[in-house]
Order: structure tokens, then C-alpha cells, then sequence
């Protein structure tokens, strides 16, 4: 059984479900949580995947002990139901922790895809830092994407023989998307002016959410947004706006009228990795981003004080610039006017992995089942 809640974990897994779909050794369920629920739906129809159990948790304004306490409640009856050999979950949401604590609780093995990743700090990503480790602990088959959490897995006492560098399920996710999307122009149905992509022109793709940053710092943000956008009357910003009510309403303060800057509802999947494709740079605080735009060679500047991914900052496709409105500007504009800092970046060679990393999940499980 596969169990997901989120728009991220569901294009992460979407490729190992039809890896095991495609492979007579498994019989594949699917259990959605829907932690996230619009923005779940539209992936879940991008890659044609059907839940056998959609538990249907969102509420408005829910907290973490409400969305905790539901999600492992509602877990229990998919999983005494359908009685799977393994449960595979993936990532750091509250849906991760409720499904490998639940398939703990009723003495089934979990696999948890992208396992090992750390900052160390157990407020940075909050709450997702805890929500990974803990879910380390409760597991059996630790698909770790990179070297590095493989020796942070070793160095916190996991066996060895249990962990697997598999690469990153995102790479394969965006390959497939890419392939479909890449020779569209869904410009206009994004309500985005053709002429922004023209050659004389630079567009910036901008996703901002992180629960940590919310307040000031949130705010701090913003205000770099505004400057690259007053500062550079040929970059255009495209902001898909996060449907959290603590993201919108500094967004819509201090972005809404400010020329060049778009505000977008959320995308869908197919339209995030078509303007991924169509950017010039990337300014993000999401985690899945700093691993997907390298692998369409756009440099990421991370709006985040600490990263759990840091391969990408070792191999110099993406920057850790934080928060700070100042510095938020400077190092794009440095990128803006900087030809050959933009191509260091830019041609980097991607550390998450190379689109095989669903088959290597699928092969591992079937030999510890041989």
C-alpha cells in the first residue's frame, strides 16, 4: 500500500505506483489521505491514479494536532482492510508520520521513499523536520536519494544493509511530465501576457509557503519580490499563490499591484513543469523545486535559512539566500547581470538522479521478497 496525502508526495510516488502497477509480483493499493485536497486531485488525474482508499481529511484552517490526530484515526481502516505486506510512504508531511506510525502499530513494514534527509534542527522545515526523522525511526527500508542521507541515516545508527541510494522519484516525475508539456504554450491559459517570453525578456518563477518564514519574515520575502520586480523592467515574476490564508494575505498586500508581478492560483502539475521549463531562474522555499529545475538547467535561489538538500547547494545549482529582502535581491540580480554566474549555475550537473529511481524501489522490495 502506497499512502500519500500531498500534492509533492503524490508526484514523488506517482512513478513507483506505476512502476508496481506495471510489475505481476505486486498487487498495488493506493490510499490518499488528502491532506491536501484541489491541489492532491489534480496530479492524481495527471497520472491517471485511482486511490483504493481516499480518507478525505482536509478541513479549512486545520492545525497540527487536529490534522495529526485524523489522519492516523483514518488510516487504521485501510490498512486492517487491506492487510498490505508493506507500507510505502514518502517525504516529511503529517501524512508520513501517521501512515508508517499506524503501519507500525499493526506490525507491517514500511518503506519510506526519500529517506535520510536532515538540517538538524528541529524547527527547520517545521514541522516536516520531525515528521521525516520520526518516520526513519518507525521504518524498515530506507530508499535514500543521495550519498549524503545515506551516511546521515548510518551516522544516527541505521542498519546498513536497510538503506538503498536510490536517487530521487522526483527526477523520474518530471521527465515524464516534461515529455508531455514541453512542446505546449499555455500562456493565455494562464492569463500571462505571450510577450513575457520573448527573448528580450526574463521570467522568474517564484513559489513561497514555508510554515516557518509566516510573519515578518514572510513579509521580509515579499518586499525582495517588489525590488527584483522595480528594479528590472524586463523580468517578469509569476507567482502560483499557495492557498494557506498566512501566505495570500502578505502576498496579496505587498505583490497584488506591483507591475511585472503576476499572482496565480495554484497550478496544476503539468502547468508548474511548463513554466519551470519556460523560466529563467527560480526563487523557491519548496523543497521538490530545488531537486526538479536542475534538471532543465534553471538556477534555484532558496528562500530558506537551512535546506535538508543540500547536494544541490554543494553542486552549485541552487543558493541558500534566506529571507532577507536585500539579500533576496542581490543575489538574483547577480544572476540577472552576471552571464557567467548564471551559466555556473545553469550547467551544473544535477545531484538528485536520473528517472530510474522508481524501478530501483520496485526491484529492492521484490528481492527482500524473493
Amino acid at each position: 500500500m502506497t499512502i500519500f496525502g500531498t500534492r509533492p508526495e503524490a508526484v514523488k510516488l506517482a512513478p513507483v505506483i506505476q512502476a508496481l502497477q506495471q510489475d505481476a509480483h505486486f498487487e498495488s493499493i493506493v490510499c490518499a489521505t488528502a491532506q491536501h485536497r484541489q491541489m492532491l486531485d489534480q496530479v492524481l488525474n495527471f497520472f491517471e491514479i485511482r486511490p483504493q482508499y481516499d480518507l478525505n481529511i482536509m478541513k479549512p484552517n486545520q492545525n497540527l494536532f487536529e490534522l495529526t490526530r485524523i489522519a492516523l484515526e483514518k488510516i487504521e481502516k485501510p490498512l486492517t482492510e487491506a492487510k498490505p505486506d508493506v507500507v510505502l510512504v514518502q517525504g516529511d508531511t503529517t501524512t508520513v508520520l501517521a501512515g508508517a506510525l499506524a503501519a507500525y502499530y499493526l506490525k507491517i513494514k514500511v518503506g519510506h521513499v526519500e529517506a535520510g534527509l536532515r538540517t538538524y534542527d528541529k524547527y527547520s522545515p517545521f514541522p516536516e523536520e520531525m515528521n521525516r526523522s520520526l518516520a526513519d525511526r518507525l521504518s524498515d527500508y530506507f530508499f535514500a536519494p543521495t550519498e549524503t542521507a545515506r551516511k546521515n541515516l548510518l551516522r544516527e545508527g541505521f542498519l546498513e544493509e536497510k538503506i538503498f541510494v536510490t536517487g530521487n522519484t522526483v527526477i523520474d516525475a518530471l521527465q515524464m511530465a516534461w515529455a508531455r508539456v514541453k512542446d505546449q504554450d499555455w500562456s493565455s491559459q494562464l492569463g500571462l501576457p505571450p510577450e513575457i517570453f520573448e527573448k528580450d525578456r526574463r521570467v522568474i518563477l517564484v513559489t513561497g509557503h514555508r510554515r516557518e518564514s509566516f510573519g515578518p519574515e514572510f513579509e521580509s520575502l515579499c518586499q525582495g519580490l517588489r525590488q527584483i520586480a522595480e528594479n528590472n523592467a524586463n523580468v517578469s515574476l509569476v507567482y502560483p499563490v499557495h492557498l494557506n490564508p498566512n501566505v495570500r494575505a502578505p502576498v496579496e498586500k505587498i505583490l497584488r499591484e506591483v507591475k511585472g508581478i503576476y499572482l496565480l492560483e495554484p497550478l496544476d502539475y503539468a502547468q508548474l513543469v511548463w513554466l519551470l521549463g519556460r523560466s529563467y531562474l527560480v526563487l523557491t522555499d519548496s523543497g521538490g523545486i530545488q531537486e526538479e529545475a536542475p534538471s532543465l538547467g534553471k538556477p534555484v535561489l532558496v528562500m530558506r535559512k537551512k535546506t535538508e538538500r543540500p547536494e544541490g547547494i554543494q553542486a552549485g545549482v541552487a543558493r541558500l539566500v534566506g529571507t532577507d529582502e536585500e539579500t533576496i535581491n542581490a543575489e538574483t540580480q547577480r544572476l540577472l547581470d552576471d552571464p557567467i554566474a548564471y551559466a555556473h549555475m545553469a550547467q551544473a550537473t544535477n545531484p538528485y538522479g536520473d528517472g530510474k529511481t522508481s524501478k530501483r524501489i520496485v526491484e529492492i522490495l521484490k528481492k527482500s521478497f524473493a
